[in-house]
């Protein structure tokens, strides 16, 4: 008798019809099934994140080599054969895979971006790996060199994880771009989401092709270097060289294959050119820049001349922000970008961390002026205008502003998590020391414990460079606060930063992207889930700059050969040591916060709300309860008052967190529930406690089942009620003296008297008065 198709779920056609017509032409080693292409997006809701579900593919089949080739989108008999085809092909763009099928168990429907065609196939006559490459072939897609690379697999080892889709199309896409002869390649790829592990990738793929054995990795920081070195590209440590030319023998340097240099190191302290005292021209097959955005966008820069030296190595440059001025551009040398995967898609995929925005807005932010005659700190009278955000470190400093830029950074820090990694970005190094200062001195006590709690990373101090690896590290605890100008905006992996605080002038978009990027590292299992900017100078309202994470075009000002400093050429002041900035001393100008704001934005810079944590618990507790009598009349009647917190959960209302993040840790979740939603009176654990005392409701028991109910009573004041509402509370340590739950319960003459028992308590524990 035949199977009606129709009575069978999705996963019984998939076994029994569609996994079985793949297996007929495919290896099942090849075809994967129920692959994660996502991670899920993580979304803020009040004080919590979730994580959406991830977008699963029912089947990518893959070559021998681990390359996709097709994606496969089954659904149940009652949806027609090419029900499923949109969503294959959404996922076959996402991967940059060329054939994309559907089927319900009756037939396939293919559709073949080659040739634009979508057409119906009988269940057996599913394509093989083969014939799908021959048509690849055939439309002129693949070459022999490009199968060549192709065929390469991906490095995965036990510490090295294969990589992400995004990733994936990354290198394919650059490796296809060098078989076709390409020469110069830009990759965009938002912070965090990989640069370096991509590279890493394309360089192992590459070598083993036989297509590159020569290689450079060229950055300008050590730790960029020495990350890249000790982390990803590890594998390879055992032909790897740092370039030292002070202590390179010139004659064997040549004898490794992959080399890592600062473009310092290739220069000598007066310009010299010392990368053509150690290489050849031709010496190298490939040249890989890192943060290209920052100095090979530049015509007339350093980078240029190595690149310039080396122009018949194949040169990919590599950023998160491609710079694109009248004067600087990245594309003019690099040319359209071969791959881009923005901020905005890495929020939206899952990996990358959401953030929240605090505004703050002091009394004089958006305008101050000195008193006539007004005297600085150095007896210099002050220039009588109206001074603004944009003049506060950069022509002025005012000593109180600084102290509640600090204050306000601390407020945040005690009511969340003291051990928050921070970055708090400033004018210039002299205004990082003033913030550190005050941050200090706001924090004695973290200070005491952690004296590296607070410290300055500049590019000119030592001291603060020295702590750079441990305020990175996950392992390390402190240091905890950094003050920076511009040393931590780009390039660095700081994966726990929770707290961004801008109190820098910030107008480029690049500068920007690349400091927002410093928290958008999702550490997800750790509880790294989001990260909050907190802005003193008005600079996210780029978030509402078109700009904000569209597409990358050359600036349509932008002539080659321009100056390379993102500045016209010409003008400019005289040399020489600048003016002291006069310095009003915290009597001469009184600083305090008028107005604070949080606003929560969707991955593009669009704003979602804008909203106060306690104001949007209030509106959610009152939308699920009603008025406070419907409210007590809801908690009264749950058997388990976890419920109720479960859910306010569900509304994005995490009552635990914010009572700690209010200082009302002693209050029992009812009392905090009135008291923000109702304006009740709140009364801590201990007065309720002590009320039942009072009200000799412990009379009605003797014995040992009155001592078990004091220490409930006493467990209650320290832990609260959805703690002792758990049948785990009787193996607690203070209970051990009265004997196993079982004995317990026989005290009140089973276990639904003693549950009875309880709820007497907790009606106790609620009355009025």
């Amino acid at each position: 008798m035949e199977t009606d198709k129709s009575l069978l779920s999705e996963e019984d056609i998939k076994h029994r019809y569609i996994t079985p017509a793949l297996e007929r032409v495919w290896a099942p080693s090849d075809i994967r099934m129920e692959l994660p292409i996502t991670a899920g997006r993580v979304n803020i809701r009040g004080n919590l994140e979730v994580r959406e579900r991830p977008k699963f593919a029912d089947y990518v089949l893959y070559t021998q080599s681990g390359h996709p080739l097709a994606v496969v989108e089954a659904k149940d008999n009652k949806h027609t054969v090419s029900y499923g085809l949109q969503q294959a092909k959404a996922y076959a763009e996402m991967m940059d895979v060329k054939f994309a099928y559907s089927s319900n168990g009756d037939a396939f429907t293919e559709f073949d971006y080659l040739t634009g065609v979508e057409r119906e196939l009988p269940l057996d006559a599913f394509p093989s790996p083969a014939e799908l490459i021959a048509r690849l072939k055939e439309e002129g897609h693949l070459t022999d060199a490009q199968v060549k690379v192709l065929e390469q697999p991906f490095y995965v080892s036990e510490g090295t994880f294969a990589p992400r889709y995004y990733q994936q199309v990354a290198v394919d896409r650059t490796l296809d771009a060098i078989a076709r002869r390409k020469t110069r390649l830009l990759l965009v790829m938002a912070t965090g989401t990989g640069k370096t592990y991509t590279a890493f990738q394309i360089i192992y793929r590459l070598r083993k092709a036989g297509l590159g054995k020569k290689i450079l990795y060229l950055a300008d920081r050590n730790i960029l270097v020495d990350q890249s070195i000790q982390q990803d590209f590890r594998p390879l440590a055992s032909v790897i060289h740092k370039v030292n030319y002070a202590a390179d023998d010139r004659t064997t340097i040549t004898s490794y294959e992959v080399y890592f240099s600062l473009y310092q190191q290739l220069f000598g302290e007066n310009d010299e050119e010392r990368f053509r005292e150690l290489f050849r021209p031709d010496f190298f097959d490939l040249i890989v820049v890192d943060e290209c955005h920052r100095g090979s966008a530049k015509a007339d820069s350093r980078w240029r001349k190595i690149l310039d030296y080396f122009n018949t190595a194949v040169q990919i440059g590599m950023t998160a922000t491609p710079k694109e001025t009248a004067y600087v551009s990245n594309i003019d040398y690099f040319g359209d970008p071969v791959y881009t995967y923005s901020l905005r898609q890495g929020i939206d995929d899952g990996f990358l961390a959401p953030f929240r925005v605090i505004n703050v807005q002091t009394n004089i932010g958006n305008g101050w002026r000195p008193c006539k005659g007004q005297l600085d700190f150095f007896g210099k009278e002050i220039e009588d205008r109206i001074y603004n955000n944009t003049d506060y470190d950069y022509n002025i400093v005012l000593e109180d502003r600084i102290r509640e830029v600090a204050a306000r950074i601390t407020y945040y820090l005690r009511h969340t998590d003291r051990m928050a990694k921070t970055i708090v970005f400033c004018a210039d190094e002299a205004a990082a020391e003033r913030m550190r200062h005050a941050l200090a001195q706001q924090n004695n006590d973290m200070m005491q414990k952690y004296p590296n709690y607070v410290v300055r990373i500049t590019g000119s101090d030592p001291y603060g460079k020295s702590q750079l690896g441990y305020f990175i590290s996950v392992a390390s605890p402190t240091p905890v606060i950094a003050t920076t100008s511009q040393l931590l905006s780009t390039g660095v992996d700081c994966k726990m930063v929770r707290l961004i605080a801008l109190d820098e002038n910030i107008t480029s978009m690049t500068m920007f992207k690349q400091i927002i990027g410093r928290g958008t590292r999702l550490r997800y299992d750790e509880g790294k889930r989001s990260f909050v900017i907190m802005d003193f100078r008005g600079v996210t309202r780029l978030f509402a700059d078109p700009d904000w994470d569209g597409p990358i075009i050359e600036d349509p000002g932008f002539e080659s050969g321009e100056g390379g400093d993102g500045k016209p050429t010409g003008g400019g002041g005289g040399g020489g040591d600048p003016a002291p900035k006069p310095f009003v001393r915290a009597d001469g100008c009184k600083v305090y916060t008028v107005k604070e704001t949080i606003a929560v934005y969707d991955a593009g810079g669009k704003l979602l709300k804008q909203e106060n944590i306690i104001d949007y618990t209030k509106e959610n507790i009152l939308g699920q309860f009603g008025d406070l009598h419907a409210f007590i009349h809801e908690w009264n009647a749950a058997e388990k008052k976890q419920a109720i917190a479960d859910v306010l959960a569900k509304r994005g209302v995490d009552l635990d967190k914010l009572k700690q993040a209010m200082k009302m840790d002693d209050v029992d979740d009812f009392d905090f529930i009135c008291h923000v939603a109702y304006d009740q009176k709140p009364l801590t654990r201990r007065e309720r406690a002590e009320g039942v005392k009072r009200r000799d409701f412990l009379s009605r028991y003797s014995g040992a089942a009155r001592e078990v109910l004091e220490t409930l009573l006493e467990s209650y004041k320290n832990l609260g009620i959805k703690n002792i509402e758990k049948a785990d509370v009787l193996r607690m340590k203070d209970f051990q003296k009265f004997g196993t739950p079982g004995r317990i319960g026989k005290l009140f003459n089973g276990k639904k008297g003693y549950e009875e028992a309880v709820r007497a308590l907790e009606q106790e524990l609620y009355k009025a008065g």
